[in-house]
């Protein structure tokens, strides 16, 4: 934990009490604060009470006594309409934060320039974020991970000279921490995401250019136009004091980190294309594949370059990288098939991701539909030998798939996986791949897309037994 000493003896509201409010109020209760939190919900509100943080129903409360309103990510700051604790502040005077500023204060009191690494984009951060980690920790440095992926900001290890703090930052967060200046600050990308709550396009690219604006070095992509338009306008602003350097995963580059054919390059300002610096080749990332992973690459080589690490350290890292759960994992090996769980793959576009990465695949998809379906699939169909459909939407995409490859209807996903298994053990595939990559959300049969990857796990460990038995004859 750390303890949010820069609150001692002041007088906090916080509002939202999941996993990082709750975490925050126990940090700031550490520190000395006096914390009222409050809660919507009544489970927030037991969960609470039974971790001993005190409640203050904030709706009956004087705002005037409160030095800052600590704000969940979750909880909408502007749009669609301001919550109403953030009307109450604003109309008391009172700042309104979130657990990533409150880092920020303590690390700028504890350790002023200690090392802070924060990641955003639309698509990739958590895989470039947990990489960037692995990277570090492989190399023997002390990394402390988490943000908005996994473990809450103030839950971790305090900052200090020595210790490397890797935090991934959705634009929720961003918006909520007005002093944020990490050492090194990583923009991956940008696509429209999170209009309900920011606006407009243009509202949501500002607050993420807000994460590398005042960074120390900041890596900025150049393969999407918003990245490209933030990273000319803080070229112009640079000081020696603030670097900015392009990253692409698509194509070489004048300067900077870029990957080309498969392989990361590092070419320095100035120098000629053959002076650019191989870093190494991601033939041998099992978990990096795909043009989206080699963009990942590219800036988890880059951050960890800026943090001193050499090109034999950073290679090693990326091929010993294992991946993230859910997100084209792969699962195991049976007999010559390979089954990869990309269970995070909730829509057609992260579905795609997966198609393009194999071939020869039995792909189990199907579940509650998003707009569009996976007509926008079709350019791949090519690559798949079968498809097995599960849930609500396996009618509607039954008729996409009609005439353009074999289907079977399988109802759940324990049936599909199975099915496929069989088929992929039984057809001459050199390397058959069963591929979970459903394209819908799993709130038909799964609480959340963890929980169906989770039962896909569980039913490909116990493949082997089935494979033998049906091998033997039995039913």
């Amino acid at each position: 934990m750390t303890p949010v000493e820069t609150f001692k003896g002041k007088r906090v509201a916080l509002f939202g009490l999941g996993g990082s409010g709750l975490a925050t109020a126990r940090a700031l209760v550490a520190g000395g604060a006096q914390v009222a939190a409050w809660d919507d919900g009544e489970a927030g509100r037991l969960k609470a009470v039974a971790q001993g943080v005190a409640l203050e129903d904030l709706a009956a409360a004087d705002w005037s006594g409160f030095d800052a309103l600590v704000l969940s990510p979750g909880v909408p700051l502007t749009h669609p309409e301001p919550h109403w604790t953030v009307l109450a502040a604003k109309a008391a005077g009172v700042e309104i934060i979130g657990d990533v500023e409150l880092f920020c204060r303590e690390r700028e009191a504890r350790a002023g320039g200690s090392p802070f690494i924060a990641i955003t984009g639309t698509n990739g951060k958590s895989t470039t974020t947990a990489l960037i980690a692995h990277i570090l920790r492989e190399a023997g440095r002390d990394v402390q991970l988490g943000g908005n992926i996994g473990v809450p900001i103030l839950d971790l290890e305090p900052p200090s000279d020595e210790r490397i703090h890797v935090i991934e930052c959705s634009s929720f967060q961003i918006d909520l921490a007005p002093s944020l200046a990490p050492t090194i600050g990583v923009l991956i990308n940008i696509t429209p995401d999170h209009i309900d709550r920011h606006g407009t396009i243009e509202n949501y690219a500002a607050i993420k250019e807000r994460l590398v604006a005042a960074a120390e070095v900041a890596l900025v992509g150049v393969d999407d136009a918003c990245c490209h338009a933030i990273g000319a306008r803080l070229v112009e602003a640079e000081t020696p004091e603030r670097r900015v350097v392009p990253v692409s995963g698509k194509r070489a580059l004048d300067w900077g980190f870029y990957v080309e054919d498969r392989s990361v390059y590092f070419r320095e300002q100035g120098h000629p294309p053959e002076e650019a610096e191989l870093i190494g080749s991601l033939e041998g990332a099992r978990a990096l594949r795909g043009a989206h992973n080699a963009q990942n690459a590219a800036f988890a080589a880059a951050a960890a370059w800026e943090c001193g690490l050499d090109d034999d350290e950073i290679l090693s890292g990326l091929l010993s990288f294992p991946g993230l759960p859910h997100r084209m994992e792969e699962v195991r090996r049976i007999e010559r098939a390979l089954f990869v769980n990309d269970s995070k793959a909730t829509n057609a576009d992260a579905a795609e991701k997966a198609l393009v990465s194999f071939t020869d695949i039995y792909w189990i998809l199907g579940g509650r539909s998003k707009e569009g379906g996976v007509e926008p699939l079709r350019p791949h169909f090519s690559r798949i030998r079968k498809a097995y459909l599960i849930g609500e939407a396996a009618d509607d995409f039954a008729r996409t798939l009609e005439g353009a490859l074999p289907f079977e209807h399988c109802g759940t996903l324990e049936a599909a996986t199975t099915r496929a298994a069989l088929d992929a053990l039984a057809e001459g595939a050199p390397e058959p791949v069963v591929l979970l990559s459903p394209a819908c959300a799993s709130y038909d049969q799964f609480a959340n897309f963890e929980a169906r990857g989770d039962a896909f796990r569980g039913v490909v460990e116990g493949l082997p037994a089935v494979i033998a038995a049906r091998k033997g004859g039995l039913t």
